[in-house]
């Protein structure tokens, strides 16, 4: 499995199986907080990063040992809408199966009329706008030159006028960088034009690509949430059952999950269908044999690839 992954327990969508159509790290932006590190490849420009048949033969196989899933999810090594065939692997997943379909991405190339058509056929579509100024979005997201963050901003109104599926938005925020009062009020009217189904309030909570982006309080997630109106909420702790034991060795499903992002011996149990000791051993295994690392974020322990 190259570009299918998981399920993964996901603070927004449940057990999601993940989907990767672009190579690491390609991306329009290079945002401070990225749970995946640093971009090696900021572009704009759209093309078959990852061959569409190859991963749907990758998510045949995979749904044929009937996970429980909540969702199949676009997302993975960096912006999945640069993938210019995102079109034909969302027609090809959504003919496979029943199981929704969501699209994670940041929206910034929601400005192109091929990709909103594109994401016009998921069930979810779940955009982020972490910053509507030039400031805090350079200061945020470290974009690509040629972005705009106010022609983003016009994309995903006009995208949320002719989509029928649901709009969940997320909004990230880094201390220090886009949570004052000015940006939040700009953010704000952003979501009014749009009216997504949900706000998904969220802060750092994985070790960030850069050093310096840092977690907000709950305490102020909560006003900030409160401000954005009653869609807004703050993004908690997966909860719930986990999935069945998985048959055989699981060391390559983990690897494939940390390599998206860093997991926790949690994340690895619920998604493997083991104990948290039988987690911490395969993942302590796989970091004395070279093929992860581990890294401390406040008080919590996270491997990656």
């Amino acid at each position: 499995m190259r570009h299918v992954f998981g399920p993964v327990p996901s603070r927004r969508l449940g057990f999601s199986l993940g989907v990767d159509p672009v190579v690491p790290k390609t991306c329009t932006l290079d945002c401070v907080y990225c749970e995946l590190g640093p971009t090696t490849d900021r572009t704009v420009a759209r093309k078959p990063y990852v061959p569409v048949d190859g991963i749907l033969e990758e998510l045949g196989a995979r749904l044929a040992e009937n996970p429980e899933l909540d969702f199949i999810t676009l997302s993975g090594s960096g912006e999945p809408t640069l993938n210019s065939d995102i079109g034909r692997l969302i027609d090809g997943i959504k003919a496979m199966t029943d199981v929704p379909l969501a699209v994670l991405t940041n929206g910034t190339l929601l400005t192109d009329p091929d990709v909103r058509a594109a994401l016009a056929r998921a069930d979810v579509v779940a955009p982020s706008i972490d910053a509507v100024s030039r400031a805090a979005f350079d200061r945020v997201n470290r974009p690509h030159e040629s972005l705009d963050p106010a022609l983003i901003a016009d994309a995903l109104v006009t995208f949320a006028r002719e989509y029928r599926g649901k709009i969940w938005l997320e909004v990230m925020f880094v201390q220090g960088l886009n949570d004052d009062s000015d940006e939040i009020e700009r953010i704000a009217g952003i979501i009014d034009a749009v009216k997504p189904d949900k706000v998904h309030v969220n802060t750092v909570v994985r070790p960030p690509a850069a050093p310096h982006a840092r977690a907000l309080t709950p305490k102020r997630l909560q006003e900030i949430a409160e401000r954005l109106g009653p869609a807004a909420e703050v993004i908690g702790s997966p909860t719930g059952s986990a999935q069945p034991e998985a048959e055989g060795d699981a060391s390559d499903a983990i690897v494939a999950m940390a390599a998206r992002r860093p997991v926790t011996t949690v994340d690895v149990a619920r998604s493997v269908g083991i104990s948290q000791a039988a987690a911490a051993k395969l993942l302590n295994e796989l970091v004395e044999r070279g093929v992860l690392s581990v890294v401390r974020h406040g008080e919590t322990l996270y491997y990656r690839r």
